[in-house]
């Protein structure tokens, strides 16, 4: 379920009271042009995040909001800074509301929010972005604009350029904060927040708390309210009906899977994540050639081709989606129905922004994930944070997708026979049962249809996918040195000897070694090679590709309480 704390204490402490919770908009204090503009809309209740938000947002209180993708935090945010908007009269060319936001995607999006909740309020909203011609932005910010909803790194163009004046904003929001930090955009923000009001109201929203998040927080909002959505909350104020489910597929094989995982799961629409833009090109071309309507988006991409992509996957000519995380971020597609992960994501926030683009105001999704045998400790630790099962299940056979491509068919042909027009072949039908049973007609007939579909399993269909069990956890080493015998990492890649400067004074025994490296980096226990403990340092053998991971992972974690010295040995 969602989980919601509140605060207006620095350390976090959650607010209490007995005032129930407003259950309409207009229990929120609306004026009455949003509430027309809601209702227009078809927004009946607010979302749990916007019963939470907006009222101490509309008392001019900063806050600081920790909420996932799709659960209604743009209304949350531009409602209230609609509704603290001066009369239309009153307002002066320079922007009252600043929105910063990490993707052009994002920033037409949430301009095209707020030009619907203001409509009746005459509301003047222009996205600033790059990527398009600037002259278009300058001759809108001289004629003066109400809402400005910028990335940084236009928005700091134009602040160098004199363009853009922030001396009138009361309101900055900074949505997908974590976003923006990933892509870089630290020191913009920096510079941006600087050029606003001292006196102005700071929202900040974020999918995922990190610790530079902290660093922004206390040195630009003032004693902020706090509140904690579910990571998964979704617009209905459940969690998100995302069926989430995993498979464990050897590296050689991964393609040839999530073809057939893709098959039997026939999606409407899909977006899969990649780690490269080549990978990306790769599976596009693989997925193409197995009969899907695949397209690339990657961060190679010019912005035309990025909106041609966009344009075919909304309007149906496209059903597959191959992209990298940062090509795909800020983007919102209503028709998606599943999301892929071709790799498990390293970083579990990650994982959560990903999954949020599907299941959505109630709809349903499912999010599919291939995992290498390695990688079967980092879902565990993506369930930890998401406090969600995902279901590890074998990768379909031969049989499973033949029997789900007749599914499909009988589906069809139900669908045509409750369309009722079908009277125009009957004449087809009568001729041929004179001289055929009707039921050998209608098997000829559902085989036709079965083989037009595609449906006939194709030479490739026949070879099946071997599957693969997650590695067990390595058994507790029963000494305070490793055997001699002990095996090299079984990767047959070369290893790596690392120095740690802990040892068996510090009560350092082989497992502890072993739990910090596999808690903490991508290995597993299978992956780490000898381990001697001495009095006073210790030396673990790694594979040489992770050797550097490794290190810097041991620097930043404590074993025994204390932080090893980690380096070449």
């Amino acid at each position: 379920m969602a989980s919601s704390s509140m605060s207006s204490q620095p350390g976090g402490a959650a607010a209490t009271g007995a005032e129930p919770a407003p259950v309409s908009f207009a229990e929120l204090g609306l004026r009455p042009e949003l509430l027309l503009a809601l209702s227009s809309l078809g927004y009946e209740e607010p979302t749990p995040i916007q019963r939470e938000a907006i009222p101490p947002l509309l008392a001019g209180r900063d806050l600081r909001g920790q909420a996932a993708t799709g659960t209604g935090k743009t209304a949350a945010f531009a409602l209230p800074a609609l509704q603290r908007l001066p009369e239309a009269a009153e307002r002066g060319p320079e922007p009252s509301i600043l929105v910063l936001v990490p993707t052009r995607e994002l920033a037409v999006q949430v301009s095209q929010a707020f030009h619907r909740y203001g409509r009746d309020l005459g509301v003047r909203v222009l996205p600033i972005y790059g990527g398009q011609p600037i002259g278009a932005q300058l001759r809108a910010l001289q004629r003066g604009v109400d809402v400005a909803v910028a990335t940084p790194g236009r928005a700091r163009d134009h602040l160098g350029r004199g363009t853009l004046r922030l001396d009138g904003v009361r309101t900055v929001v900074l949505d997908e904060a974590d976003e923006m930090l990933d892509m870089g955009f630290a020191e913009d923000l920096e510079a941006i927040l600087d050029r606003t009001p001292a006196q102005r109201q700071t929202v900040l929203f974020s999918a995922t708390m990190p610790a530079r998040i902290d660093g922004i927080a206390r040195r630009h909002l003032r004693d902020p309210i706090r509140i904690e959505m579910g990571h998964a909350a979704v617009a209905s104020g459940e969690p998100p009906r995302v069926r989430q489910t995993a498979y464990v597929v050897a590296r050689a094989h991964k393609p040839a899977a999530l073809g057939r995982v893709l098959d039997v799961a026939a999606p409407a629409a899909a977006i899969v994540f990649c780690r490269t833009r080549e990978e990306v090109d790769q599976l596009t071309e693989t997925l193409n050639g197995r009969g899907y309507r695949a397209e690339a988006l990657h961060g190679g991409m010019g912005q035309e081709q990025r909106d041609r992509v966009m344009g075919r996957l909304r309007g149906g000519t496209a059903e597959l989606l191959i992209a990298t995380d940062l090509a795909a971020r800020g983007l919102d597609v209503e028709q998606l129905t599943h999301v892929v992960n071709y790799h498990v994501p390293s970083d579990p926030g990650a994982y959560v922004h990903r999954i949020g683009r599907v299941g959505r105001a109630g709809r349903t999704g499912e999010a599919i994930t291939l995992a290498e045998p390695r990688e079967h400790r980092m879902l565990k630790a993506i369930e930890r944070v998401t406090r969600q099962r995902i279901a590890v299940e074998s990768v379909p056979t031969v049989a499973d997708l033949r029997a789900r491509r007749l599914e499909l068919t009988r589906a069809a042909l139900q669908e045509s026979l409750l369309a009722d027009d079908l009277e125009h072949f009957r004449v087809v039908v009568e001729s041929l049962a004179g001289e055929f049973d009707i039921m050998d007609v209608a098997l000829a007939a559902v085989k036709l249809a079965h083989e037009s579909s595609g449906g006939d399993a194709s030479e490739t269909d026949d070879a099946e996918i071997p599957a693969v069990a997650a590695p067990p956890p390595p058994p507790p080493p029963s000494g305070r040195t490793r055997p001699s015998g002990r095996r090299r990492p079984p990767t047959g890649e070369p290893v790596a000897r690392l120095f740690l400067g802990l040892g068996r004074r510090a009560g350092i025994r082989p497992q502890d070694v072993v739990g910090a490296i596999a808690g903490e980096t991508r290995l597993t226990g299978r992956d780490i090679g000898a381990i001697e403990i001495a009095d006073r340092f210790s030396l673990v053998e790694v594979p040489e590709s992770a050797a550097e991971e490794v290190i810097a992972a041991l620097r930043r974690s404590t074993i025994k309480g204390r932080r090893p010295t980690a380096r070449r040995g």
